[in-house]
């Protein structure tokens, strides 16, 4: 299989990088930091309307580019590099993954078109409090059928970009089922009567991750995706094609940890020589070079298996384990070491350093740590 990016893959991640070192650079990241909603509204508008992002891997038929889920990995790649801070991961990654994979024609011409056109926030509610990322993760959210539609009832938690989104997808159960049985999807407006969300307070500013309470929230019987009580199958491809995109983001983290290490060690000098030339420093960095490649490869093999229509749920499953757990391994590993590198000062605000290890360590563990996609890949390995 041939990793390697077309000429005009390249030129997509060559204008992307172009673009966010003009809009999106440290200050930007800091100011996003520091502002209520976590992301530049204007800079979000053009991302959708100028540069097509929210658009990549949605089909022609629906508003979309058409493009495939290699388009994806490129630009969250450079989004990792950057630490760029927007709704673009919950958006396409999470709730357009499954809006594709559960809708039926009318739901994704409805909601996919205002995603890839009009600037649509999105996400996916998945995840509660027992924090499970498997489909024992929705487990007090529940369902309810009444005679003009659906009752909804529960509180989901780490929704990404929750506090935003204008539409919520939301995975709940039928009361008394488990495991994959009994699971549906609905979308909804934020704004349905019922609807709860607050902030929550995370190590990591760049990006926003929301509770959402559901208190007799009431949709009609269009809100729901796919067949009644039958998501799993819809929710296991679209966690699965985030986890993909969640990869190749942190294996952009990765990446700027080890240039802001090499660049840092090239110009810091101690006992009269730059820190560069100690053969500790040099074996430091080419330790993290190592882990890097390994989880780009995993995680652009992930991007070509998600590309490809005739890969199944298992591989699609398999490869997305594999590329999530090298890439959160290496990300952080990487950004830990590339502190070390920096010593005393890396800890401090002034530094971006810090940035990518917070980014690393939550986005890490957003959707399943690096264990527990081991432990998927060893099960589907062994049965």
């Amino acid at each position: 299989m041939n990793f390697a990016f077309t000429d005009e893959q390249e030129e997509l991640r060559a204008t992307a990088r172009a673009f966010l070192a003009a809009h999106a650079g440290a200050e930007s990241v800091r100011a996003a930091m520091q502002s209520e909603l976590g992301h530049d509204p204007a800079l979000w508008k053009r991302i959708g309307a100028e540069l097509g992002w929210t658009a990549v891997a949605i089909p022609e038929a629906y508003g979309g580019l058409g493009l495939s889920w290699l388009e994806v990995v490129a630009l969250a790649e450079v989004m990792g590099e950057t630490l760029f801070c927007a709704p673009w991961f919950a958006t396409v990654g999470l709730a357009a993954s499954a809006i594709l994979a559960a809708g039926d024609e009318a739901q994704k011409t409805r909601y996919l078109a205002s995603v890839a056109g009009e600037g649509t926030i999105a996400t996916l509610a998945f995840q509660e409090t027992n924090g499970r990322c498997d489909a024992d993760a929705v487990e007090a959210t529940t369902w309810r059928r009444e005679d003009d539609g659906y009752r909804l009832d529960g509180r989901k938690r780490h929704v990404v970009d929750g506090h935003c989104a204008d539409l919520l997808v939301v995975a709940a159960r039928a009361p008394g089922s488990v495991g994959v049985n009994g699971l549906s999807i609905f979308v909804l407006p934020a704004a349905t009567a019922g609807v709860t969300r607050v902030q929550l307070p995370t190590v990591d500013r760049t990006r926003r991750l929301a509770e959402i309470e559901l208190a007799c929230v009431r949709v009609p019987v269009s809100a729901r995706l796919g067949p009644e009580g039958d998501a799993w199958p819809a929710l296991e491809r679209a966690l699965a094609l985030a986890n993909v995109a969640l990869a190749a983001e942190l294996v952009g983290v990765a990446q700027r940890s080890l240039d802001l290490a090499v660049a840092y060690a090239k110009e810091r000098v101690q006992f009269g020589r730059v820190i560069g030339s100690f053969q500790a420093i040099k074996h430091r960095c080419a330790d993290m070079m190592v882990r890097l490649e390994a989880a780009r490869s995993a995680a652009y093999w992930a991007g070509c298996v998600a590309a490809d229509p005739d890969s199944g749920s298992a591989t699609l499953g398999l490869a997305a384990s594999v590329a999530k757990a090298a890439a959160a391994d290496a990300a952080f590993s990487c950004a830990g070491s590339a502190l070390q590198v920096f010593g005393g000062v890396g800890f401090t605000f002034e530094y971006d350093i810090q940035l990518y290890l917070k980014r690393a360590r939550a986005s890490g563990a957003l959707l399943g740590d690096a264990t527990f996609h081991r432990e998927r890949v060893a099960r589907g390995i062994l049965s």
